[in-house]
């Protein structure tokens, strides 16, 4: 090694690093080790050589660190098929991600419709992913970032005040049309 060069940072240094930056509408994925790398530069791979439950376990804490960051999780649901004759370990890894996601309300759905949500976001917004050790197939756990100061509650509330408003608005502007712009009563109106 020369001496002008210098350690490529680990990967949790550069998940904080990235967490600070990241926002409302960007991915972390959790990815078991046969993830594709892709193509799109809004994409970056890092290959962790940790354990899958290390690598989310620590996403997840990194995460909740954040005050500006909460995390919608992600599963597939086919990884509840995965039989452990067809993969040695996936009754264990199951019962490990239930454990680590605890609290966590993780939605289930099928993989090609998380790639599809994933691959449309990954057109506007960055996306890391943390490939793991694991050997597993369909356990890639996808967190979709979302704003950790406001929650959809608050959002729909603040939708359904707004929609009010503009309800409230669109009447009064009929109303006051109407009044500049009178019926017209000349000696045609109500004639048969």
């Amino acid at each position: 090694m020369s001496l002008n060069s210098t350690a490529a940072p680990h990967w949790e240094e550069i998940l904080v690093h990235r967490l600070m930056h990241f926002g409302h509408r960007n991915w972390i994925v959790i990815a078991d080790s046969a993830y594709p790398a892709q193509s799109n530069s809004g994409i970056e791979t890092i290959a962790t050589g940790a354990g899958h439950l290390e690598v989310l376990g620590k996403t997840l804490r990194a995460i909740a660190d954040c005050k500006h960051l909460r995390a919608k999780v992600l599963v597939d649901a086919e990884l509840k098929s995965v039989a452990e004759c067809d993969a040695p370990g996936a009754t264990a890894v199951r019962q490990g991600l239930y454990q680590v996601l605890g609290h966590h309300d993780a939605r289930e759905l099928d993989h090609e419709l998380i790639l599809s949500m994933l691959a449309s976001s990954g057109r506007l917004f960055r996306i890391l992913i943390l490939k793991s050790t694991l050997s597993i197939p369909y356990s890639s756990i996808f967190l979709e970032l979302d704003c950790g100061y406001w929650d959809s509650a608050s959002e729909a509330r603040l939708r359904n005040s707004l929609k009010r408003a503009s309800e409230v608005q669109s009447v009064a502007q009929s109303t006051e049309q109407r009044a500049k712009f009178p019926r017209f009563s000349g000696p045609f109106s109500g004639a048969t």
